[in-house]
């Protein structure tokens, strides 16, 4: 590419907008600190209960969603569109299609940020992890990103570089494979502006939440940062990449398989076995794409690994792309069902996850960010030793993190499981485990702390490096040859070999990256819409009573209160089959059980014990006072007390509309169950109260949201009467 404004024949002039990438850097930069403060302030909280101060909005159940949001969507998203904005304009030798669909794109994704943080916090959930946003940002989320789609396939159209570089390959894997994991996971029913319930039940929605949870991993944490990898990294070592035919192989291998690997979010629950099987299997093959990838990364920087030692970006870079081979090797082990068995719901996913989302996805933030912003604002690093501390406090703050949880998870996965030796549990009580971990969650808060520290040195840093740019430096003017399309003819002639043809055909590559995502999806989810048998049926007894009941009124509503209040992040609702998990809870689960819950609540994490047979298994009496104060009830207990559900009113204004939305999506409420839908939750309101004040508690709780979720905890497990355990 030439640089000037030489008027020279056949060469087109043009400029990068890089204003638009400055923009997201700061947001990276801004959304990270708030994303890695909140991750301290949740971790302290499980160290300690009285920091969720008995209020609503600073709760852990609505906090942490809001954690994970802001670390995946704020701060990991705005640092995949800022080094997308950059690299992609560089490679294509063209300016960004539209500068107003940048600024749309910009706005519009920060728009969507602050109103995920005020609807999270004020409860408004949808209950489904990585995707709780309710249905009015949904839409929006939709639309600002087929904004972004537009912009980037527009640059493509009006490329004057011919072949698509490794990168480009990502970000259009990237682009085309979150819009559909979004929308069909995100297809709900509205009943308010503000609520909605997903058409997906049970297992298909299960099924389908995980595809999309694991995937969103996947297409929009993994593929886009290996795309900043393959530019930033041969950038930051001034090598070429490694290898271009490792490259080729990576990429397909890595779209096709791990679109598969969902399901092994789901192993020993009522999935069918088939589907977990598949799911494990092809997370196991996950292993050589990943690491085909971390290899390609790592000997990029062949010849400058004396560099190493002086150069934080290129520890960052170095560090992050290990922290990934790290992470996708501990990922397929996880998978193979033996290991899940001990590891799932447990504090040793929590290490897993965030050697990711710290390690790879922070690091090459990170990197990048100090990579970009001296030549965005034409300056140098203020201190390279600030970034150096930065990276140092980092490092150790992720051991400490991943340590302390990997410690926690592999000593609640064995004592959940002990047995004595008369086939007994080991520690039956539950809080048992909890009281034994406290102190590790201490020095997780601790591993967070130096991680958040770091970030701030960054920003001290940052601020200084930018306060010393030259106030208005000249835009760049660059020249470059004006791209002719070619036939395809033309295009198998000119390259040799068909890879290099595809790359010319970017519309055809897209095409091609699309049905190796889709193969798979439909293969695992198809059978669940298709097969009557997917689900056991829900059958009619001869009394003309159903075996599972549609939840009542006032026991949705305790439902809706559930979900809102973020218990599930805490809580499963899935008894898996084996000898302890019975013993400690009872049958173990099916899937008829799910047939009417919308969302599905098989849960992802048990800092607390599983409620699948919970109903029935302590008086109403217990349930108020653990909700008002869980100590008085289980000593040793860190769950957070909710004395709002005492005091705040019970609102049942839209219940029919819920009963009709869920009866249009197939629960078989009838007319008469409908019309009467408030007389009949209020008196069964009214039946929970009475029994609670002959208990003692003060008088008109029918009308406080408490009795909602009483009734709601006293259905769990009800249809199924036999017990085997505590």
């Amino acid at each position: 590419m030439l640089k000037g404004a030489a008027d020279t024949a056949g060469l087109e002039h043009f400029k990068y907008d890089d204003a638009i990438v400055k923009r997201f850097v700061v947001a990276t930069v801004l959304w990270g600190f708030v994303a890695f403060l909140a991750g301290v302030l949740i971790a302290t909280q499980l160290a300690s209960w009285k920091l969720n101060l008995g209020l609503p909005w600073t709760s852990f159940g609505r906090l942490r969603p809001l954690h994970t949001n802001a670390a995946i969507f704020a701060f990991a998203g705005n640092a995949v569109f800022a080094g997308i904005y950059y690299s992609t304009q560089r490679l294509l030798k063209a300016r960004m299609f539209s500068d107003a669909l940048s600024k749309f794109h910009f706005w519009g994704w920060q728009g969507i940020i602050v109103a995920a943080a005020v609807t999270l916090v004020l409860g408004f959930t949808t209950g489904k992890e990585y995707a709780e946003l309710e249905w009015p940002i949904d839409i929006a989320i939709a639309v600002v990103w087929v904004a972004f789609g537009v912009n980037f396939f527009g640059t493509l159209v009006r490329r004057r570089e011919r072949h698509l570089y490794v990168s480009i390959w990502f970000y259009i894997a990237t682009i085309v494979t979150v819009a559909i994991l979004h929308i069909v996971n995100s297809v709900s029913v509205p009943v308010t502006f503000w609520k909605s319930y997903p058409v997906y039940a049970g297992v298909q929605d299960a099924l389908v939440q995980w595809w999309y949870g694991h995937n969103a991993v996947a297409f929009f944490l993994t593929t886009p940062f290996l795309g900043l990898m393959y530019y930033f990294m041969p950038k930051a070592a001034e090598r070429p990449v490694y290898s271009y035919r490792l490259s080729i192989i990576h990429f397909w291998s890595l779209v096709f398989i791990y679109i598969w690997a969902g399901p092994h979010h789901l192993l020993y629950t009522a999935l069918p076995e088939w589907a977990q099987t598949l799911g494990m299997v092809f997370s196991v093959m996950l292993i050589a794409p990943s690491w085909g990838g971390m290899i390609n990364g790592l000997l990029t920087l062949r010849g400058a690994w004396d560099r190493l030692r002086t150069d934080p970006i290129l520890k960052f870079l170095v560090a992050g792309i290990t922290f990934y081979g790290m992470a996708t090797f501990e990922g397929p082990m996880m998978s193979i069902k033996s290991v899940n068995l001990l590891a799932h719901y447990t504090d040793w996913i929590i290490a897993h996850v965030h050697a990711g989302a710290l390690g790879w996805n922070g690091f090459i933030t990170f990197g990048m960010i100090y990579w970009l912003v001296p030549r965005l604002w034409k300056t140098e690093l203020y201190s390279v030793k600030l970034a150096t501390a930065h990276f140092w406090l980092g490092f150790l703050g992720i051991i400490l993190y991943m340590a302390s949880m990997y410690v926690s998870g592999i000593t609640q996965g064995l004592m959940w499981r002990a047995l004595d030796g008369s086939g007994r549990l080991a520690y039956p009580d539950f809080v048992e485990t909890v009281v034994r971990i406290v102190p590790l969650y201490w020095v997780r808060m601790v591993g967070g702390l130096l991680f958040l520290s770091g970030s701030v040195l960054m920003i001290y840093n940052l601020w200084l490096t930018i306060a010393r740019a030259p106030k208005e430096a000249k835009e760049e003017v660059f020249a470059a040859p004006a791209l002719h399309p070619l036939p395809v003819p033309a295009l198998i002639a000119a390259d040799r070999t068909p890879h290099r043809m595809l790359e010319g055909l970017p519309m055809v590559f897209t095409v091609l990256s699309v049905l190796a995502i889709l193969v798979g999806s439909f293969i695992e989810i198809a059978p669940s819409f298709l097969a009557h048998d997917y689900v056991e049926a829900n059958p009619v007894r001869a009394d003309g009573q159903r075996r599972i009941k549609p939840y009542t009124g006032l026991e949705l509503s305790g439902r809706d209160i559930y979900v809102r209040e973020g218990c599930y992040v805490c809580h499963s609702q899935m008894v898996r089959p084996t000898q302890a998990e019975t013993l400690r809870y009872g049958t173990f689960s099916r899937a008829e059980e799910s047939v009417y819950d919308r969302p599905f609540q098989w849960g992802s994490k048990r800092t607390g014990p599983d409620l699948a047979r919970v109903g029935g298994k302590y008086p109403d009496f217990w349930h108020f006072r653990h909700m008002a104060d869980p100590r008085e009830m289980v000593q040793g207990s860190i769950m957070p007390a909710y004395p709002w559900l005492l005091k705040d009113r019970l609102d049942l204004s839209s219940l029919e509309r819920k009963l009709k939305v869920m009866r249009s999506l197939g629960v078989p409420y009838s007319d008469h169950d409908i019309e009467r839908a408030e007389v009949e939750a209020r008196a069964q309101a009214l039946e929970i109260a009475r029994g609670l004040e002959s208990s003692g508690t003060p008088q008109g709780m029918h009308e406080k949201e408490i009795v909602a979720l009483i009734a709601y905890l006293q259905r769990l497990g009800r249809d199924f009467t036999s017990r085997s355990g505590k």
